[in-house]
């Protein structure tokens, strides 16, 4: 059995969940003014303001993330923006049919990359990773 801190697999980790977060954010740059109707009609208050900070906090934590810089303290805060996201736009239970089902999915995919940012935040970005680098300088 290999030992996971002299191992790629974190880094894997890493490179897998940050792609969720920079795929998003391009697209709320890229779709942005679809994304700010979507947010107005949901109700949500200076949605084009929200669209963008939700924009860069997931590209910036998306880089990090994949880069192990602040490794720690950016899963906690995507962990973080994700609570208020995920039950906000995915609220499956006031739905019915398949937008119902559409949501919950989403949800449930939200409470799954929620559970690996605890486990990046508590054991923090593995040996290839910025962080580490400077913690051995």
């Amino acid at each position: 059995m290999s030992d996971s801190s002299n191992s790629f697999t974190p880094l894997a980790g890493r490179i897998l969940m940050s792609v969720v977060f920079l795929v998003s954010g391009f697209f709320k740059i890229g779709g942005y003014t679809q994304m700010v109707g979507y947010a107005t009609a949901k109700g949500l208050p200076m949605a084009g303001v929200a669209v963008a900070c939700a924009a860069v906090l997931e590209l910036a934590g998306g880089l990090a993330i994949l880069a192990g810089f602040q490794t720690k303290i950016v899963a906690w805060l995507l962990f973080l923006y994700l609570i208020p996201t995920t039950f906000y736009f995915h609220n499956f239970w006031a739905m019915q049919g398949m937008e119902q089902q559409d949501n919950m999915i989403h949800l449930l995919k939200n409470v799954a990359i929620m559970g690996g940012l605890v486990i990046l935040a508590a054991n923090g970005p593995g040996p290839y990773s910025v962080d580490h680098s400077r913690a051995k300088a």
